[in-house]
């Protein structure tokens, strides 16, 4: 009898040990391309989300970029990011770096010692990166690329890594069509897929999930050989360029904010919770809202982009 016991003792001690019996979930809080010089009512919508995590509590939060930068005028909106109780993070958009602000400064003003850079929560490993890389030296102007130093560093991290691994960045990896005739996916997006693709075929324990971008304002999500490529909306607008101009707001709006006019704005601020687990799936919460104002279609903006730019971030339920 003290035999059999034992036995079984050690069998539930074995199951409750294994860590490939052990399901893991993580709960994510995001958002991105908040935007902050761009929009009037910046605090409304930040606010917004910091309060709506503080009663979701996700095990964390993160912003995809395209954020603001470092001025005094935007400080209140980044104390308030700060006050979320939990972890926190930055990824570093295009527009970080406007006004002249260096990639230093963008750096330091959110205590960050790297543009990309690794962290774990709830036995997954989160890998950031940096889509802002030059593509050839004397380069100007926006980027949208990962260099060979981080390809390099990328590497390093996935044959070390021991745990399911999410991406995230601001320019996409995925296809995401982005604006009429532009290319918003990074340039070597089919060079890091390929990586990617090649780490799970070789290292299955430690399998990339998904990577999750923001940068297009669009509500878009495809899974390419067995990987997730999610794009979440921006919280705040859709941009549509100069030529698709429409006064949204007051003259004093528009005044100090004269941005605005070239962009489809959302009533409601956009954001998701996000819940990632080893059983095998991703959970994404959604929220709905309209446009101020008349939609892109109402004036002139191309019908094909439809499907993508809509002011809504999408219930789904997506599988691995």
């Amino acid at each position: 009898m003290r035999t059999l016991l034992f036995f079984i003792c050690s069998f539930l001690l074995f199951v409750s040990c294994n860590p490939e019996k052990e399901i893991k979930k993580v709960r994510i809080g995001m958002c991105s391309d908040v935007h902050l010089p761009t929009m009037h009512d910046a605090e409304y919508r930040i606010s917004s989300f910091i309060d709506s995590m503080k009663i979701a509590k996700p095990d964390f939060i993160v912003e995809l970029g395209d954020f603001g930068i470092p001025d005094e005028r935007y400080e209140p909106y980044f104390d308030i990011w700060n006050s979320f109780p939990g972890p926190k993070y930055h990824i570093i958009g295009n527009h970080e770096m406007d006004g002249g602000t260096s990639m230093e400064e963008a750096l330091a003003y959110r205590g960050m010692k790297n543009s990309y850079y690794t962290f774990s929560q709830n036995g997954f490993l989160f890998i950031v990166l940096d889509g802002n890389d030059k593509e050839y030296p004397e380069q100007k102007g926006y980027r949208s690329f990962i260099g060979p130093k981080q390809v390099k560093w990328i590497k390093k991290e996935l044959e070390k890594a021991s745990q399911p691994i999410v991406f995230f960045s601001h320019q996409g990896i995925g296809t995401d069509p982005g604006t009429p005739g532009e290319r918003y996916s990074i340039k070597n997006s089919e060079e890091v897929r390929a990586m990617f693709e090649e780490h799970n075929r070789n290292h299955p324990k430690s399998r990339i999930i998904a990577s999750f971008n923001g940068h297009t304002h669009h509500d878009f999500a495809e899974n390419i050989n067995g990987i997730w490529y999610i794009t979440i909306n921006s919280m705040a607008y859709k941009w549509l360029g100069e030529e698709y101009e429409h006064l949204r707001y007051s003259e004093e709006v528009d005044k100090d904010f004269r941005w605005i006019k070239f962009t489809a704005p959302y009533k409601d601020p956009l954001f998701t919770v996000i819940e990632i687990s080893t059983e095998g799936y991703i959970k994404m919460s959604g929220k709905y809202s309209s446009y101020v104002g008349p939609s892109p279609w109402e004036i002139g903006y191309p019908e094909h982009l439809k499907q993508f730019v809509k002011p809504e971030i999408r219930e789904r339920l997506m599988e691995f």
